[in-house]
């Protein structure tokens, strides 16, 4: 595959002169540019989700508890912290977003309703977070993406000024919402500290299930308890993962993931439908949303790192302040993250980089199964048990070689099959057809009713 402008051209390009059957994206109408950013993202996702397949939950409100905190391991904390940690789902996200736009673009070129089809399309990217969270593990993202695609539809087609002030409204809220969790947090730590005798036990339970919430257990042992617990068999540890996922699922996904990845994906309708994923916008365009997007974010959250460090990762301060500098900067991070992979598109530099990422792209739900399958391997109880014993700085050679592995693999793969294994089950179960897997087979045919 060559990355070419040409080759680059936005979906609304397509003209389609009889109305015909929605069926999926055939390779030839993919939009080359939007596989290469989803592989990026998918790539630099694994950095953030490997200490969660790997160390206690801790290091999510304190870094520095776990996973070494040497001169190394905190350069590496810092620099994906930086660069990838809530980047890359915001990527994810907004590209969420433009897919609605391009499918909408398809069914009306084509004549066709695609109400219908889209969702069953998220019901069934539901049904695969849910066994992805509760059969594999708690760190699942898709069903978050599936609860807000449910409510995306109508959305479609506003003007993209509209699409980016909702979707702005929207992300921002979520500032609103921790802060003001931050503020009960405050006056429940106040009022059950060791000097304040006047807290209940109610409190004191409050207390308690606002620390596991925040993923912040402040006995001595948490850690410990944890690895244990990790190193138990595949039966025995349903019971924690079911616990955490229905938190993921209510609290987490109330007050953040769901404002978050919601309003994202309204602004990803509106660059959609100004070009911008399409690597169509002038090189010019792309220049500036980069060294505007890098400008503004990466001092941002650098700055945030330095408030977060100041206060030890305090987790109040996190709620009321310094997490906010990276949630507001993540966004402007990604989007010079879109500028330099546009350009990058654009001009056909890394040919040989890009088309592995647009292969891995392609097959991005069955690439993220996959990195789930390699990792619970690696480090549950059940397989190889290494929960708790690698540091940052070795976790960060495991990231490298599952991305080697999913680089070589898929432009394999693709190279006989229309699609990874599991869009193609997507596929099927959406349009409810029987396609073929293999590339010079005929046409699928319709599953019995």
């Amino acid at each position: 595959m060559t990355m070419t402008p040409e080759r680059l051209a936005p979906a609304s390009e397509a003209v389609i002169t009889e109305p015909t059957l929605l069926t999926p994206i055939d390779p030839h109408e993919r939009i080359a540019s939007i596989d290469v950013l989803r592989g990026v993202a998918l790539c630099g996702i694994l950095t953030i989700n490997i200490w969660f397949f790997a160390l206690p939950e801790v290091v999510s409100s304190n870094p520095s508890r776990y996973g070494g905190w040497d001169a190394a391991n905190q350069t590496v904390w810092m620099v994906v912290h930086l660069l990838c940690e809530q980047k890359m789902m915001s990527i994810f996200s907004m590209l969420f977003g433009a897919g609605l736009i391009v499918m909408d673009r398809r069914s009306t070129a084509r004549g066709r309703s695609l109400i219908g089809i889209y969702y069953r399309r998220t019901f069934w990217l539901l049904m695969f977070g849910l066994a992805h969270a509760y059969l594999l593990w708690m760190g699942d993202i898709l069903v978050a993406y599936a609860l807000c695609g449910f409510v995306l539809y109508p959305f479609r087609r506003l003007r993209p000024r509209t699409q980016f002030i909702l979707g702005g409204l929207l992300f921002l809220s979520q500032v609103v919402l921790v802060g003001g969790l931050g503020l009960l947090f405050l006056y429940i730590r106040d009022v059950t500290g060791p000097e304040n005798k006047e807290g209940t036990t109610e409190m004191r339970q409050a207390r308690e299930a606002l620390d596991r919430s925040l993923g912040v257990q402040v006995g001595p042992d948490a850690a410990k308890s944890q690895i244990e617990d990790h190193q138990k068999g595949y039966l025995e540890q349903f019971p924690r993962r079911a616990e955490e996922n229905i938190q993921m699922q209510t609290a987490i996904f109330l007050f953040w993931s769901g404002p978050r990845a919601g309003g994202l994906m309204l602004i990803g309708m509106g660059l959609m439908q100004l070009g911008v994923f399409s690597a169509s916008r002038s090189f010019r365009f792309y220049a500036r949303l980069t060294l505007i997007g890098y400008g503004i974010g990466l001092p941002v959250v650098g700055f945030g790192i330095l408030e977060m460090m100041s206060h030890h990762f305090d987790p109040v301060h996190q709620l009321l302040m310094g997490g906010h500098f990276n949630y507001i900067g993540s966004l402007f991070v990604a989007l010079g993250h879109v500028g330099m992979v546009m350009l990058i598109c654009k001009a056909g530099w890394l040919r040989w980089l890009t088309y592995r990422l647009a292969a891995l792209g392609r097959m991005a739900l069955s690439n993220y199964f996959t990195q789930t399958i390699i990792c619970t391997t690696l480090f549950e109880g059940w397989a190889f048990g290494l929960f708790g014993k690698l540091d940052r700085l070795q976790l960060l050679g495991v990231v490298g070689s599952v991305w080697l592995l999913q680089l070589i693999v898929s432009p394999v793969w693709l190279r006989y099959y229309h699609f990874g294994p599991m869009e193609w089950l997507w596929r099927c179960l959406t349009y409810w057809r029987l396609y073929p897997m293999r590339i010079r087979e005929s046409v699928g045919q319709e599953f019995a009713a």
